[in-house]
């Protein structure tokens, strides 16, 4: 049996600089970052490349992040695949915000939930670990 292992991060990010960071940090650790800068080049990007792991900036513009979050999560290709959340505000406030909103949620969790500024070895500490996790399955 032969188990396909993927470098590949999908990274949707509307902040060109911070879209470079992550992207050059990926990089420089022997990860293959796919980027997108909306929710429908992500979508995309996503089906097209299959990715190890997603990271979402929650915060795009229209709430893209959540959306693309919900569209992942109700795809039955991309719903296992491990998401992690970026957003300005820490988590508990993010949330509750949405409740207040009534965005549409579903309940649904993310797999890591990262305040911005994001730390460099964490984000790699994390992504790895992710990753390493998903790769434990065979593919077949």
């Amino acid at each position: 049996m032969t188990v396909t292992v993927t470098n590949k991060v999908l990274v949707v990010e509307d902040d060109p600089d911070a879209r470079i960071f992550i992207s050059n940090l990926l990089t420089s650790h022997g990860f293959d970052p796919i980027l997108a800068e909306t929710r429908t080049e992500g979508l995309r990007k996503a089906i097209d490349n299959n990715p190890a792991l997603i990271i979402i900036d929650m915060m795009m513009i229209g709430e893209g992040g959540i959306q693309m979050y919900q569209d992942l999560k109700g795809d039955e290709k991309l719903c296992n695949v491990p998401v992690i959340m970026l957003a300005t505000i820490d988590h508990k406030l993010f949330f509750k915000w949405h409740k207040i909103r009534k965005s549409n949620l579903n309940g649904l969790k993310p797999d890591i939930y990262l305040k911005k500024p994001i730390e460099a070895e964490e984000l790699i500490r994390i992504t790895n670990k992710l990753i390493r996790t998903e790769a434990a399955e065979p593919v077949i």
